[in-house]
């Protein structure tokens, strides 16, 4: 089992951007399980938040929830503040949160207010929620010789052409570019980037499509032949806080069951 680098007598402490279901929540339950104080983040799901909660602290496990909004500036200061006066720290933000484009449509009929919308969830709220926690990490005494990790949850969708959400891949495109911008500027302060790049992962976003990737997973669209998980994807962001890659940042680790592999 994956365990986290820690200094002594102390706990990592992670917050995971929309994490109250989902990706996210199975990021939370499987960081809380390896020692990591969690926080919570949710923006209007609270019922889930709260439950997500109740696992967690059944369990023993430390944790806090937060709403924010990681659109709104303000949000995000509120964000670093309570976490850092809950828990005295972060040194992880995991950038899960993100929507899809409403309604699908065409390339030819999309909305400036969908463009709005999936921009500022998908690039801008991480960026500068990013901005945000490594000024906090910064300051963090080194541990295992890091000061803090940050990892960008992206999609298949930064390669992978869909006309019918297009805002989203070019979001998504751009947290590729995001990934290795603050991997190079933040590698001098001794904080580590990294992003994994879950496929076709059961959820409630992928829910109405499920029959069209039943077929796909059918017709061999992956080496692969399943639907992918948020453990999968959580089990990807563990290896990558496990201290076991300390030469390494600004990488990309698939999870989409070998999608992403070319052939002929």
């Amino acid at each position: 089992m994956v365990r986290p680098t820690m200094q002594p007598h102390s706990k990592p402490t992670a917050i995971i951007t929309g994490s109250s279901r989902g990706i996210g929540a199975a990021i939370a339950v499987h960081l809380a399980s390896l020692n990591y104080n969690v926080v919570i983040n949710y923006c209007t799901n609270r019922d889930a938040a709260i439950a997500l909660e109740s696992q967690l602290r059944k369990a023993e496990q430390p944790c806090l929830v937060v709403q924010a909004d990681i659109t709104k500036s303000q949000d995000r200061v509120n964000l670093i503040h309570q976490t850092v006066d809950h828990f005295g720290t972060i040194d992880i933000l995991i950038n899960n949160a993100g929507i899809t484009s409403p309604g699908r449509s065409d390339l030819l009929d999309s909305t400036e207010d969908s463009w709005d919308k999936v921009l500022n969830t998908n690039l801008k709220g991480p960026f500068f929620l990013s901005q945000l926690a490594a000024r906090q990490m910064i300051s963090n005494p080194l541990s295992g010789g890091l000061r803090g990790t940050i990892i960008n949850v992206n999609s298949i969708s930064s390669f992978a052409v869909s006309e019918n959400r297009g805002d989203y891949c070019i979001a998504k495109r751009g947290m590729d570019m995001m990934t290795k911008l603050f991997a190079s500027r933040l590698a001098r302060e001794f904080i580590h980037v990294y992003e994994v790049c879950p496929g076709i992962i059961e959820s409630d976003m992928t829910a109405p499509v499920k029959q069209k990737y039943d077929e796909l997973f059918e017709a061999g669209m992956t080496p692969i032949a399943r639907w992918g998980t948020g453990h999968d994807v959580a089990r990807a962001v563990a290896v990558l806080l496990s201290g076991e890659l300390p030469y390494s940042t600004g990488e990309r680790i698939h999870v989409d069951g070998g999608f992403h592999i070319r052939s002929i």
